[in-house]
């Protein structure tokens, strides 16, 4: 165990050096110092960054060779992870006010400056995937870089990320929705599939292709990636009941609060 917190420590480490490379300059910011110090302050306010490491491990584990072609795409999903909790804590969404033992964005500078912040930093994440493209050293490599874009898009969109948010949200003090079991059981597979494991698979599938895995194992790592976020969201479920407010860094009880529909609020804790 010791090996794998070491090993995963030095990830961490790696995926953080990554990220803070590709972060908007604020000495450049001028006139949009504001939302560029909100961005930075998004991203750099700690967490696992799971989705990096993720990425990463599985570029090596196919071998790959061009990180250049990768460290764009780590930065990136980062920053569309962050963006994605700043507006899940905004007051319309969630209204946590703190989140990795500090305040949200919303509550240090403001509802409309955190709602652009999300914003830029979902924007500058495709700016920079872009930036592969300069390290690809052939057409195979840029069609990967194409082909990473459009998991990318596709994960963090309507039919992704965003579509699960949507259903969570719609799914709400649902109280009927409760009563009819299997509805609710689709509707929170789709949710916990959409909202969490998308983005997770997206992570795996980017690095697997951007290492030359083939389309085979490409679609291996989806799947893998989707049974990772689904037992990801569970323990997360578990956790806003169970846990520490102190060890999490972040208020518990919110999903009772916000009447969510969970895998506790369906099948309780046993």
């Amino acid at each position: 165990m010791k090996e794998f917190d070491r090993q995963l420590h030095e990830r961490v480490r790696r995926a953080e050096k990554v990220l803070t490379t590709y972060l908007p300059k604020e000495e450049e910011a001028s006139f949009c110092l504001n939302v560029v110090q909100a961005m930075n302050y998004s991203v750099l306010s700690g967490g696992k960054r799971l989705r990096p490491v993720l990425m990463e491990s599985s570029f090596e584990l196919f071998h790959g060779e061009n990180r250049d072609l990768l460290h764009p795409f780590m930065a990136a999903i980062e920053m569309i992870h962050t963006y994605s909790l700043v507006h899940d804590d905004l007051p319309a969404m969630d209204n946590d006010l703190y989140r990795r033992g500090r305040k949200t964005t919303h509550a240090v500078y403001g509802a409309g400056m955190a709602t652009l912040a999300g914003d830029g930093l979902l924007n500058f994440a495709f700016e920079t995937a872009l930036l592969s493209f300069a390290a690809a050293g052939n057409s195979a490599e840029t069609e990967c870089v194409i082909s990473a874009l459009r998991i990318l898009a596709d994960k963090a969109g309507i039919y992704g990320m965003v579509g699960g948010q949507g259903a969570d949200l719609y799914a709400e003090h649902d109280q009927a929705l409760l009563a009819d079991e299997k509805q609710a059981e689709e509707t929170l597979l789709y949710i916990h599939e959409h909202k969490t494991a998308a983005m997770i698979e997206s992570s795996l599938m980017i690095g697997a292709l951007l290492a030359g895995a083939t389309k085979e194992q490409v679609g291996s790592m989806e799947q893998v990636g989707s049974k990772v976020g689904l037992a990801f969201q569970m323990q997360d479920d578990i956790l806003d009941v169970t846990g520490n407010e102190k060890t999490l860094g972040k208020p518990i009880g919110s999903d009772e609060k916000n009447e969510k529909l969970t895998c506790v609020s369906l099948y309780g804790l046993s």
